[in-house]
This record gives C-alpha cells, structure tokens and sequence, in this order.
C-alpha cells in the first residue's frame, strides 16, 4: 500500500515527495526496502520530506532536519553533526536525561497466568506469566498474532484452546467472561488503533475518560472532578475536559486512552504500541507513567500494577521492561530477563532466523 501510495505521486510528475509517519505499521523488513526506494529517489533528484517521531530513521535517511514544537520550528541543523539528546530536548522543550526511567521495582504475586491459548486464527500458542510490579514485553514483527492475543486475553476474540487465568476472577477468563467483567475485575487494555478502536472520537475528553466507570447518575460537575486529577498527573494538554477529543494531538489523545485505566484503577494494564504516532515529549511522559505504575507507591499504600506491552519499537521495549518475549508466526518464545536480550537476537527470533544463525 505505502508502494502504490509513492508510485501515484509519481506518476503525477511531482518531484517533492512528502512522507508522514511512513514506517509506522511497517515491518523491519518493508523499512529497509523503503529506505532503499527514498535513496534511489533522492539520487533522481527527488526532493524528500521525511516526517517521524523515530530519531534513529532521521539519523539514517536524512542529510538535514527541522524540529516543531507546538506548531513552530525549534531547531534544525545538519542529521551527521546533531547529537540526539540535543534533538529530543528541542522536541520536548527540557533536558531529558533519561528517557526511559527506572525505578526499583519488587515483583510481587501473579496477576495472570496464560498457557498455550490458541485463537481461532491467531495466537497457535502463547504461555506467560504476569506479577505486580513488572513491565512484560512482547516484540515481533506485524502480522505475528500480537494484537490477536491481546484480543484473546481480553475476550474481544474467541479462545480455540489453552487456559487464560486472572487471579481477581475464578474460572478461565478466555472462554468464560465478557470483556466487562474483565474490566470489573481489575484488567485494562489500550488499543493500538485508538482512532477507530480506543476512543470515542465523537465524544470530550471526559465521556472517553470515564465512561468505563461511571455512578448511575452523571453530571458534568461530577465529570469534570473525576477528569481533572488525571488531566494534571499525566499531563493532558486541553481547554477543559469537555473539550471533543478529536481536537487533541495524537499524544493527548493516547493519554486519556491510559488515564481511562488508571480512573478505572486497573491492575492489569494491556498497552498494545502504546506510544505509536506519538511524540517524543508525550513519549518520555507515558514512560514515566509505566514506570510509575509498575514500581507502585508502598510507603503511601500504592501497589504496583502489572504492565503487559506490544511494542515494534525494540528500543522502547528494552528501555522500559523487565522481561520480553518474542512472538513469530503466532507463537510466544520464552520470556526472558532485560539482561539477556538486545536489538539483534530480538530480531533473529522475530523473523524466524535464530537457529539459522
């Protein structure tokens, strides 16, 4: 799709080609093909505007960039001189000393227990374990059944076979409950399509906020209260809750996807590409809350909660998990330790290639 989208401006003889987010929901695979099309374009005399929230692709495929902040350039600079800690405090408008911050965290008992739940389709077979106070990765390449068993372990999607077990609701969640009564019982999810899956764009901040916990009798005095304790904590930059949520950014708009969790006070947090198309600022905002959450306040009485993550995003998941796991062709690898993993061996796994190596 993003090919024919290229070859249309082609054909049309423009000769300045203006790319937004194009690797978003692309493979590793079709990115270094793209890559390779832009720098044969560019050696046509193409002209390219190459728009992206991932530094290491500007670093890669551009000679010159342009940071905007709020609507107005901040910087720009030469790629090959540019350091990127300077880049992304353009971007957020501060020092970020640590984008990924980690605070001691003490696993605490399991919150889930999954073994080899297949779909109807996808996931064939996926086994895990999840504890309060850890944040669990998931990686793999699109079309690996990531989402699929996010859907599964929520009820969205049928569960062929396989045991899922959430510790707050007896019984096998997977074939049994409705996605209601796994909301009731402590379990959140954020969708990675938020446009047409994890918001209600028709609808303020505030509906989307509270509408999965909500008294009998709602008035917007009661909204605006409930609203306003998150819209400071995270931060989420808006007039007022009632302002229509499709007025925010996309970084604002994922945010009150999360803060509807925590209104909910979840203990299991299902966050699927949780900070896809998004930028870097509101970036280093969600992983804080994640550190936050899972190291959980025990002097204040604050448990901490569970994190389940997908991300096509390897730095963020070796930035913010504990543990990770690999999915390929619809099956989980072995969780294991932040320690034993990098960039490499994440990818031989993902494509399938590990025991050729």
């Amino acid at each position: 799709q993003q090919l024919i989208e290229i070859a249309r401006s082609m054909a049309t003889g423009a000769k300045v080609l203006v790319f937004d987010e194009p690797t978003s929901s692309l493979s590793q695979h079709d990115i270094e093909n793209l890559f390779t099309l832009i720098r044969e374009l560019k050696a046509k005399d193409y002209a390219i505007v190459y728009i992206s929230h991932f530094l290491e692709e500007i670093q890669e495929i551009t000679d010159r960039f342009t940071v905007l902040r709020d609507g107005q350039s901040v910087g720009s600079g030469v790629t090959a001189e540019a350091e990127v800690a300077n880049i992304i405090a353009m971007m957020v408008g501060r020092d970020v000393k640590d984008l990924y911050p980690r605070s001691d965290r003490v696993v605490c008992e399991r919150v889930c227990e999954v073994r080899n739940v297949a779909g109807i389709d996808k996931p064939a077979d996926v086994s895990l374990e999840l504890h309060r106070g850890e944040v669990v990765g998931i990686a793999g390449v699109v079309g690996a059944g990531r989402t699929e068993f996010f859907r599964c372990l929520f009820a969205l999607d049928s569960v062929r076979s396989g045991m899922i077990k959430i510790e707050t609701i007896s019984g096998n969640a997977g074939a049994n409950f409705t996605p209601h009564q796994l909301w009731d019982g402590g379990v959140g999810i954020v969708s990675e399509d938020r446009k047409r899956e994890g918001l209600a764009t028709e609808l303020s901040i505030a509906d989307n906020l509270t509408m999965a916990s909500q008294p009998f009798f709602i008035t917007p005095g009661w909204q605006s209260k409930a609203c306003e304790p998150w819209i400071e904590k995270i931060p989420i930059k808006c007039a007022s809750p009632f302002q229509p949520i499709d007025g925010l950014s996309g970084g604002n708009q994922q945010k009150v996807a999360i803060a509807r969790l925590l209104h909910s006070n979840v203990d299991i947090l299902l966050l699927d590409e949780p900070t896809r198309g998004i930028d870097v600022g509101s970036k280093a905002q969600i992983y804080q809350l994640i550190d936050e959450l899972a190291s959980g306040d025990p002097e204040n009485g604050i448990k901490p909660k569970a994190v389940l993550m997908i991300s096509s995003y390897l730095p963020e998941l070796l930035g913010t998990c504990d543990r990770i796991g690999v999915m390929c062709k619809g099956k989980l690898g072995a969780i294991k330790a932040i320690a034993d993993v990098d960039e490499h061996s994440i990818m031989l796994e993902a494509t399938g290639t590990e025991d050729m190596q």
